[in-house]
């Protein structure tokens, strides 16, 4: 897990484009576009979407360039990336990171906190050397309104 993630994230626009000129990096129209999207929503948004918001400001930002950028934000520890289920792999702020529990039923994401996978991720650690990013994944279930009673 990056320095930046569980909540310690950058808190501005004008932050993240500091951290990425103090790494030798370009502040580009795209890339203050794409962090504008990022800092406007606290959702889970794919790069279509977020591809989507920009282009209606900057018709000239492809959709190549949004996924280059959130590649080189999350080396960054800017962003985290979670597969919810079978869908478009979805980004949020590492700021706003946290776990996700997905209906196989109804596909209803419901944001968890990360206490709640530390006994996985520490099992899997202590048993087989091996680390857990309980962001980057969901674990899928069926939610209690989709539970079926039994007789």
């Amino acid at each position: 897990m990056s320095a930046l993630a569980a909540g310690t994230g950058p808190t501005s626009v004008d932050d993240v484009l500091a951290r990425l000129r103090a790494r030798g990096g370009r502040v580009t129209n795209a890339r203050r576009q794409l962090l504008e999207a990022l800092f406007s929503s606290t959702g889970h948004r794919t790069a279509e979407d977020l591809a989507a918001e920009i282009q209606g400001r900057a018709p000239d930002v492809h959709i190549s360039t949004v996924y280059r950028n959130l590649d080189e934000l999350e080396r960054l520890g800017v962003v985290v990336h979670a597969h919810l289920g079978h869908g478009p792999a979805t980004y949020h702020l590492s700021s706003h990171s946290h776990s996700h529990l997905v209906c196989g039923e109804c596909g209803v994401a419901i944001e968890a906190p990360d206490e709640m996978f530390m006994c996985l991720a520490d099992d899997a650690e202590s048993s087989f050397g091996f680390h857990i990013d309980p962001h980057h994944f969901a674990v899928l279930g069926t939610c209690k309104g989709c539970v079926k009673p039994t007789s």
